[in-house]
């Protein structure tokens, strides 16, 4: 009896594990702008049972201009939501493996994504073009 409990135990298991296969992952192309950099990047929409039904993205965020003392950052954006922003460091390149959604829905149909250089207060921010991602 307890070996076939310890049977079936296992077979949910892999059956769960079946269930949340990873979903295809697509490439970003290269976002860059003076003094910022994201690339090797990757992006997926997760299914509505997985992960929120969220906008799933990673990739590599660069300081591509170490000297001018700026920090650069991400922003993503889904459904409509303003923009979400995501730090990386000064003079150096950050892995960044985040999730976006809208709580509102089963699933998120809509991403935009920008790399950007933050200049201070002073003078505006410079963003790589909005790149547009469609689960449709």
């Amino acid at each position: 009896m307890k070996k076939a409990l310890v049977g079936l135990a296992a077979a949910g298991l892999m059956l769960t594990a079946a269930g949340t296969a990873a979903a295809a992952w697509s490439a970003i192309p290269v976002l860059r702008s003076g003094g910022v950099e994201f690339a090797e990047s990757q992006y997926t929409f997760n299914r509505a049972e997985v992960n929120h039904g969220a906008f799933e993205w990673s990739g590599k965020l660069r300081d591509a201009s170490s000297s001018d003392g700026h920090n650069v950052y991400m922003q993503v954006r889904v459904e409509g939501h303003d923009w979400v922003r995501y730090y990386g460091k000064q003079k150096q390149s950050v892995w960044m493996h985040h999730s976006n959604w809208d709580g509102a829905e089963r699933y998120t149909m809509d991403a935009y994504m920008r790399a950007c250089r933050d200049r201070g207060s002073l003078r505006p921010d410079n963003c790589s073009p909005e790149q547009h991602f469609a689960n449709h």
